[in-house]
């Protein structure tokens, strides 16, 4: 599952402000969002992502993507970092 990388990373920003601050510092290697996220709060993540290249998955829902950070409530997006 794509979620694996993001369970094992060693570094990882949880969080949509957090995540846009990494894509924004350029140290994000992958972004993370869930499809059940509201979109005014990922869009700012997703159109920085197209535009700097750095790839973008989709989760199935905050909680999974939440699980996959290892915290107990959901989260909107996530990212690897270097």
């Amino acid at each position: 599952m794509m979620l694996d990388e993001l369970r094992t990373a060693r570094k990882k920003t949880v969080g949509t402000k957090q995540t846009l601050k990494a894509v924004q510092k350029g140290i994000a290697r992958r972004v993370y969002v869930a499809k059940d996220a509201e979109p005014h709060v990922v869009n700012p993540v997703l159109t920085l992502c197209q535009e700097s290249d750095i790839p973008c998955d989709y989760a199935d829902s905050m909680k999974a993507l939440g699980r996959a950070c290892g915290i107990q409530v959901g989260a909107a997006a996530a990212s690897i970092i270097e």
